[in-house]
């Protein structure tokens, strides 16, 4: 074993740690490889009943994929499209095919999410059973501001949430916490952090061979109402109005400065530093996710990632403003919505043919 994830069995849960608390539990392409097989051995071993996954150190739960290494690899020019042997086709595709292990589960699995849960951490939690905030969730999907696009599954989750919040959520990469995010019905439940621990226990001792139901009733019984520290609920109304069924982004400008509101000039503000080709492609794929399987869905993500590891795309760039020079001052090209052409946002969602992801 890596020594960055550690698995053990407790009774009857099969239980996961992603170990790299200094990295903020980033998730590496060595964790995604030991962790896919073991959820298969637990799967197949009748003593398991659920699986629970947690980030250790107290800080994060998975503060995303390891985006830096990919940008390292991407930018050594041998970057062949989907081509085998490259951390930035490798990656990709092998974190999308644990994020689909994960959707298709038999037996509950149960993330709890407590403290940063970001990117590749959100794949790792939102296509479970269950996710379980604390009063230290801290959620996001920022990819427009490191010039990507909200992955992992987010083609599929993202245009399936309520009343316009995916698109919300995907174009600004708003921060929310707890109250926030059962709002949004990305977390199921919330429970203290000192009660994660009790949690667990009481995962670990239901009967083998106990049902999902058993597994929602513990959860329904244990968790109690988080602090009221968010804004969607407040917010709902005018989010509806000012993405739900916006059939641009140019709309959606339109409408949020319509509204005059804190929220929405913030709203608009967070929008308007992502980078101009991430938001373009990012609305134009949850239009296209929210009429697609999420098998097609994460085929879709796949060719947009291999795209998006191109040498002339934002990613480059985003990286290196957000988490090597850490100036936050990226030099985004094109520079603004209107130079990203039609032609240049379909370029992302050309099919790879006989490198596509499979399963």
């Amino acid at each position: 074993m890596s020594g960055e994830i550690g698995f053990e069995t407790r009774g009857s849960l099969g239980l996961v740690t992603f170990a790299r608390p200094k990295a903020l539990n980033a998730l590496s392409l060595t964790m995604i490889r030991e962790m896919h097989p073991q959820l298969d051995r637990w799967e197949a071993d009748p003593a398991i009943t659920a699986i629970a996954v947690r980030g250790a150190g107290g800080k994060a739960f998975c503060a995303g994929g390891d985006v830096r290494a990919v940008w390292e690899a991407g930018r050594d020019g041998s970057f062949v499209p989907g081509k085998p042997g490259h951390l930035a086709s490798d990656f990709f595709r092998e974190e999308y095919r644990l994020n689909r292990r994960i959707k298709t589960l038999s037996k509950p699995y149960v993330a709890l999410i407590d403290g940063i849960v970001m990117g590749g951490g959100v794949g790792l939690s939102v296509h479970g059973m269950a996710r379980v905030a604390s009063e230290r969730t801290l959620f996001a999907m920022p990819e427009t501001h490191i010039g990507l696009f909200p992955d992992v599954g987010g083609s599929y989750f993202l245009p399936r949430l309520p009343n316009g919040f995916g698109l919300y959520l995907g174009l600004t990469g708003e921060r929310l916490k707890a109250e926030d995010c059962l709002t949004a019905e990305f977390a199921t439940h919330y429970l203290p952090s000192v009660q994660h621990e009790a949690l667990l226990q009481a995962l670990s001792e239901l009967a083998p061979g106990a049902d999902a139901k058993a597994v929602t009733a513990l959860l329904d019984g244990m968790a109690e109402a988080p602090e009221a520290n968010g804004h969607l609920a407040a917010d709902r109304a005018a989010i509806e109005r000012c993405f739900a069924g916006k059939q641009s982004l140019e709309a959606i400008a339109a409408a949020l400065a319509e509204e005059e509101s804190d929220w929405a000039k913030l709203a608009a503000k967070l929008i308007a530093s992502g980078s101009p080709t991430s938001l373009k492609v990012t609305f134009e794929q949850l239009r296209r996710g929210g009429q697609l399987d999420f098998d097609a869905c994460m085929i879709m993500e796949y060719c947009m990632s291999q795209a998006f590891m191109d040498p002339r795309s934002d990613f480059y760039e985003g990286i290196r403003a957000v988490l090597v020079d850490k100036d936050r001052s990226p030099k985004w090209a094109p520079a603004n919505l209107e130079a990203v052409t039609a032609e240049w946002i379909e370029r992302h969602f050309v099919p790879l043919g006989d490198l596509d992801l499979t399963f």
